[in-house]
């Protein structure tokens, strides 16, 4: 890890001699800042980067580079150059752990600049990483994203993400550390509720005894979970991770979650449609957070020409529908 991103500080969003400000107003405020609902998806793909992040990687690195190290510097370029590119355009970027986990600790070591450079262009930071363990551990991984780990030799700064993705299977007791050192920053979670993956029908949709599904269930524990965290924009700092695939149960599961902000991935790649989301914005404009991963960073693959001014444009496009879905 570079010493940059190991000293990467933990993110809190206060107020001028105030409280931390809540993750359902921080985002109400950024989304009307920008005028934007759209969340730039970075699962970077080694073998399959923009040319000029491998070209600039060329040039930085000498033989004595290992290739992990080689691999974690070229995919923080080409994520820097996504965020150069599209950033203007969006609220936040998702940054896909696993994509930069696989590379051991160069690649914690990226995911750490990536994030910083998305913090200087002004984004929300969501480390999608979909954690979930018994309390002990929980804490663990909530140190980890969000705060930082007391040692004998002083404290160690963790991610300093703004949100992160979350797993409830475990149940609630495995939620509540997460959310307790999120909040105390400031910061959110979004719990998976129903995914956008075709396999999301093979467990969150079956129906339970006492009524309703799986999904429906795992809403109302969103929306407990999430009382004490209710903002001034009547948002809170527990949102839901709702797939854009599935449109026709963002109604009910709106209804269940009135003041949960919908982070909505699957659009593009995936056949998710933003004109289908209508319903994730009932409670305003920051009601739903779009993301959007290969349909904006490989835009160039449908539309030729340079990879940066491909998706450039399609940002826009995408952030034009949304903005216009949600007014």
């Amino acid at each position: 890890m570079t010493a940059a991103a190991a000293a990467t500080p933990s993110v809190r969003h206060e107020r001028a001699g105030a409280e931390p400000v809540g993750f359902g107003d921080l985002v109400a405020a950024r989304v009307a800042a920008r005028t934007s609902q759209l969340v730039l998806g970075l699962d970077p793909d080694p073998a399959r980067l923009w040319p000029r992040a491998i070209e600039l990687t060329d040039k930085r690195m000498d033989a004595s580079t290992s290739r992990a190290e080689r691999a974690a510097r070229a995919i923080a370029i080409h994520c820097g150059l996504a965020i150069e590119a599209a950033g203007e355009q969006c609220v936040a970027v998702k940054l896909q752990v696993a994509c930069f986990e696989r590379l051991g600790s160069p690649g914690w070591g990226a995911l750490g600049e990536v994030a910083a450079r998305a913090r200087e262009a002004g984004l929300l930071v969501i480390a999608d990483a979909k954690r979930g363990d018994i309390d002990v551990s929980a804490a663990a991984y909530a140190q980890a994203f969000f705060g930082e780990t007391a040692t004998e030799y002083g404290p160690v700064p963790g991610l300093g993400a703004d949100a992160m993705t979350l797993n409830p299977l475990l149940g609630l007791d495995s939620l509540r550390p997460f959310v307790d050192a999120a909040r105390e920053r400031g910061g959110g979670v979004f719990v998976l509720v129903r995914t956008s993956n075709p396999g999301a029908r093979d467990l969150q949709e079956l129906p339970l005894r006492r009524g309703g599904t799986i999904s429906e269930a795992l809403a109302t524990m969103v929306h407990q979970l999430g009382a004490d965290g209710v903002g001034e924009a009547g948002l809170s700092d527990v949102g839901a991770v709702v797939g854009a695939t599935a449109p026709q149960h963002l109604q009910t599961l709106r209804e269940l979650m009135p003041g949960a902000v919908f982070l909505l991935p699957g659009v593009g790649a995936q056949g998710g449609r933003i004109e289908d989301l209508g319903a994730a914005f009932a409670p305003g404009p920051a009601g739903g957070l779009i993301a959007a991963s290969r349909a904006v960073v490989q835009a160039h693959e449908r539309s030729g020409g340079d990879p940066g001014a491909a998706a450039a444009r399609e940002a826009a496009r995408l952030r034009e529908l949304a903005w216009r879905l949600a007014a």
